[in-house]
């Protein structure tokens, strides 16, 4: 179980510490600035995470000045890691909400007022826009989404690949949202801790939409809040890299949500699954050595984060 994070006891109502994680970001960078410095909502600060980027992403976040703060890694630490840095200084600096946001999106000018309004007025403990592809302007990538639990809590995004007729015009409560952006309520990180960092990249949000289910809070989908999203500009979709994460991930997000006999079953239906693909191809499928090694990692090593005994 995740430690919850000790808040300062001070915080600035309505301040939000917007973290978003650099990796080789500079081409996607323009759009992001552009929207975040037409925002007529204005009391924020910007947390840029870097993960040992090799082109001038940094550079191209100094020149915004001093609302952004910029934190350097030696390394790439992966983006669980490089959010929860930003978590933390955030946090420190008196921020009232989080919003964990990709630097590969555009959104217009009253994006976060939208959030801020619809957080208010569910007393949210988390809320997220309706998102679309930002090269299919009318197209959704996700209204909010739903946890499977027949399924080992499998995430499903809503309305993924469906024109905007609509039906997901009003505010409704969801279960799941990207990592993409989510705004969240300083409270939630006490309650149930930061990203599990053992993910290093993709399924972390899903892992901490169950934690947040399971504690009982509350997330809601503020579609009047709009973002475009540049989907794995950066990772490449299907490429090698995010392959390797999906799997490897989806094993330790069953084995750690789901018990005993359920976690062995699920596991064997993907096995099973890699098994038989392979066959076909007439090869072994390598997803089962990479499933097998995400199963193992709650045994190597521990999926919680200690308590990083912030103080006022």
């Amino acid at each position: 179980m995740e430690a919850g994070v000790r808040l300062p006891k001070s915080f600035q109502a309505g301040k939000i510490g917007i973290v978003t994680v650099l990796y080789n970001s500079s081409d996607v960078l323009p759009d992001f600035f552009r929207a975040l410095n037409a925002q007529t909502y204005s009391d924020f600060v910007v947390y840029a995470v870097d993960n040992a980027s090799s082109d001038d992403s940094v550079d191209l976040c100094r020149q915004q000045g001093p609302r952004f703060v910029v934190m350097l890694n030696a390394a790439n630490i992966g983006f669980a890691s490089g959010t929860n840095q930003g978590i933390l200084q955030a946090l420190k600096d008196g921020s009232e909400t989080i919003l964990l946001l990709n630097n590969d999106v555009s959104f217009g000018p009253d994006f976060l007022q939208r959030l801020v309004e619809g957080r208010l007025c569910h007393q949210a403990s988390m809320v997220a826009p309706l998102t679309y592809y930002h090269e299919k302007p009318n197209t959704i990538w996700a209204a909010g989404g739903m946890l499977q639990k027949a399924f080992g809590y499998r995430p499903v995004h809503l309305g993924m690949g469906q024109e905007d007729t609509g039906k997901f015009s009003t505010d409704r409560i969801i279960q799941f949202a990207p990592g993409s952006c989510i705004l969240i309520e300083r409270s939630v990180f006490a309650a149930i801790g930061l990203l599990d960092e053992t993910y290093f990249m993709y399924w972390e949000d899903a892992d901490f939409a169950v934690r947040a289910l399971k504690e009982g809070l509350s997330m809601y989908l503020i579609p009047a809040a709009k973002l475009r999203h540049k989907v794995s500009s950066l990772a490449g979709l299907n490429s090698p890299f995010q392959r390797y994460y999906a799997v490897r991930n989806h094993a330790l997000y069953i084995r750690k949500h789901c018990f005993g006999a359920g976690a062995k079953l699920l596991s064997a239906i993907y096995l099973s699954a890699y098994w038989l693909a392979g066959l076909r191809k007439r090869g072994p499928d390598p997803r089962i050595a990479v499933w097998r090694e995400g199963w193992r990692l709650l045994e190597s090593s521990s999926s919680s984060r200690p308590d990083e005994g912030i103080v006022s």
